[in-house]
């Protein structure tokens, strides 16, 4: 099974300089993502473009950053099966206070950029 991502528009988030491959393997492989490589325009140097549903997820290398609770939220079909993947593969997930209606988890992937899942019931 993979985790069955539904909506947002899209999202860059940042990993250091010289991570591509650990980046790809992560978003491609763990998560199951989609690499785009040819949209029909140039994709920036050292940029990784995933397609995650109908959003666009966007990597690219930054400087030194201190980890920050910025994040993007993305609602998921199945958020135990995501949980499931996310902790078979090591990355801890953090269950956030209770919103009426849904059930939502944050992680953070290799680089210390906070993602939330969100399931609504």
């Amino acid at each position: 099974m993979k985790i069955e991502f539904r909506k947002f528009d899209h999202i860059m988030l940042c990993i250091p300089d010289g991570a591509e491959q650990q980046a790809r393997h992560f978003y491609g492989e763990v998560l199951g993502l989609q690499e785009l490589t040819d949209l029909g325009y140039a994709i920036p140097h050292k940029a990784i473009w995933f397609q995650m549903g109908d959003v666009q997820l966007h990597i690219r290398a930054e400087g030194e950053q201190q980890l920050s609770q910025r994040h993007p939220a993305f609602t998921v079909q199945n958020l135990a099966e995501a949980e499931r993947i996310l902790t078979e593969n090591g990355i801890s997930v953090t269950h956030l206070s209770k919103i009426p209606d849904r059930e939502r988890f944050s992680f953070r992937d290799p680089f210390g950029n906070r993602i939330e899942l969100i399931e609504y019931l």
